[in-house]
Parts: C-alpha cells; sequence; structure tokens
C-alpha cells in the first residue's frame, strides 16, 4: 500500500513538473504578437516565402489588383501596392456610409475599404470574405510589414469615434455565450496558458489576414472573432456585423505602435 502511494505521489510530482515546464516555456508578455505563440515547424513554413501557402495568396493579390475585367482595376486608380502602405495601418476608420442619411459615418476596416472600391469600379456583389478581397488584403498587409499600428481619431469625428471604441473596450470585457467567458479572460488573464493544443496569446491583431491551417484557406480578422463566438457558444454575429468593427478598433488601439506582421500563419 505504502508503495503504491509512493508511486501515486512520484507520478503526482513529475506531472507538476512536466507541467511548470510547459506554463515556462511558453511567454505571457501582451505585446507580443501571434508569432510567438507558433509551434517551431509552423514558424519554419511561415519564413519559407517559396513554400508559404501565403504565397499563393499574394500571387492572387498581384493579379488581382491589376486585373481590369469586369471594371477599372486597382492599378489604374492607386499604381503600384506600394501607394497605399501607409493608409493600412491606420484601420478601422470612419467613412461615409454608401447609403443612409448625408453625413453618417461608419467604422469600416480594410475589406471593408476593398469591397467598396470594387463596387464602385463596377464590380458588384463583393463580399468580406471573398477569395478576391482577402487575396487584395494579404497583399496589402504585405506591402505595409513593418510598419507600426497607428488607429488614430480625426478630431472632426472624435465624438463618434470614441463612442465606437468605448463599446468595442466594454464588448472585450463582456461574458458571452453558453460558456461565459469574456475575451479578456483568455487574452489577458490566461497568456501563455495551454487550451487543448492551442498556446492563448494576447490577440494583438498585427498578422492578419492569416492561414489558418484549420480553414485550409486565408481568413480576415472579422472571421476570426466570430470564430471565437462560437468557442464561447454564443450567438455569432454575421460578416460585417457593428460589433465585429468595434472590438477590431479595440484591438487594434491596444496594440497601437506594433508592427504589422500579416499576412501569416495559424494552426
Amino acid at each position: 500500500m505504502r508503495a503504491n502511494y509512493s508511486l501515486l505521489t512520484g507520478i503526482l510530482a513529475l506531472f507538476s513538473l512536466c507541467s511548470t515546464v510547459l506554463a515556462q516555456s511558453w511567454p505571457a508578455d501582451p505585446k507580443l504578437s501571434g508569432n510567438a505563440f507558433l509551434s517551431p515547424g509552423l514558424q519554419q513554413l511561415q519564413a519559407d516565402a517559396q513554400n508559404s501557402p501565403v504565397s499563393l495568396w499574394l500571387d492572387k493579390g498581384q493579379q488581382q489588383w491589376a486585373d481590369a475585367t469586369g471594371g477599372a482595376s486597382c492599378k489604374s486608380c492607386h499604381g503600384a501596392p506600394q501607394s497605399l502602405r501607409d493608409k493600412v495601418p491606420t484601420f478601422p476608420k470612419l467613412a461615409p456610409t454608401l447609403t443612409g442619411s448625408p453625413g453618417a459615418l461608419k467604422l469600416i476596416n480594410l475589406e471593408d475599404q476593398i469591397v467598396a472600391c470594387r463596387t464602385r469600379a463596377g464590380r458588384l456583389g463583393a463580399r468580406l470574405d471573398d477569395d478576391d478581397v482577402l487575396s487584395l488584403s494579404a497583399l496589402l498587409h504585405n506591402e505595409a510589414k513593418g510598419l507600426p499600428i497607428n488607429v488614430q481619431p480625426v478630431r472632426e469625428q472624435m465624438p463618434a469615434w470614441t463612442a465606437h471604441l468605448e463599446a468595442g473596450t466594454a464588448l472585450f470585457a463582456q461574458r458571452l455565450g453558453r460558456i461565459n467567458l469574456a475575451c479578456v479572460h483568455c487574452h489577458e488573464q490566461s497568456v501563455g496558458k495551454q487550451m487543448r493544443i492551442d498556446v492563448i496569446s494576447p490577440g494583438n491583431p498585427t498578422g492578419f489576414p492569416i492561414y489558418r491551417m484549420s480553414w485550409q484557406k486565408l481568413g480576415s480578422m472579422d472571421r476570426r472573432l466570430r470564430a471565437c463566438y462560437s468557442g464561447v457558444q454564443a450567438v455569432i454575429p454575421p460578416p460585417g456585423a457593428p460589433e465585429l468593427r468595434d472590438l477590431e478598433l479595440y484591438l487594434k488601439v491596444r496594440a497601437n505602435g506594433m508592427p504589422i506582421e500579416g499576412p501569416s500563419i495559424r494552426r
């Protein structure tokens, strides 16, 4: 009996030691990007420009940039993609609505802007998660790599901008779904902890759009946030929902000054 107790005590001590080592092997710095939480294999794949699946989306983005089929091309208005490099870190931002009362403003992200541009060019029916839209987002984020996120209000828009930021801040701390968890419980209070086979990151939005291996395709921040709603078993907002834009605004402001790293790979 005593021998069995000693064996059990030894096994429990070993599990405790392994858990400590595992916990210490992941950082808990709130200013780290998701790249710091990738496995060595995914880090190697991401660094391999020739074999990374992201490269296929960048190639498609280059083709879409110059494509004039069905309407004016991006190139015809903006020249080279580098011309918009400084604009990428400033999204989301407030912009006039295409419909509604004059002077009305709507919070939009970069994919929203791409959809609006394609619509103005005569390419009707573009949607946020279309491959063409995502490939252009990937191209522009790739051009902006290394630039710091810089989401700031325009003085004339300050009241509306502040209202959206406050809504996003509140949503980050709001418990949701049957799991009854808020973003803050994972991405501030549990950074570096293991959740199944994933490691929880601070949720800094530096690497979007992301090629997620479980999706087998590129995805926007909009889609990733909706996946979080699904993870806590909450009602999932539709693509482009105002609460998703408010939450993206908060996350971008929270990450102001961090360098853009996207597009990137995630598990």
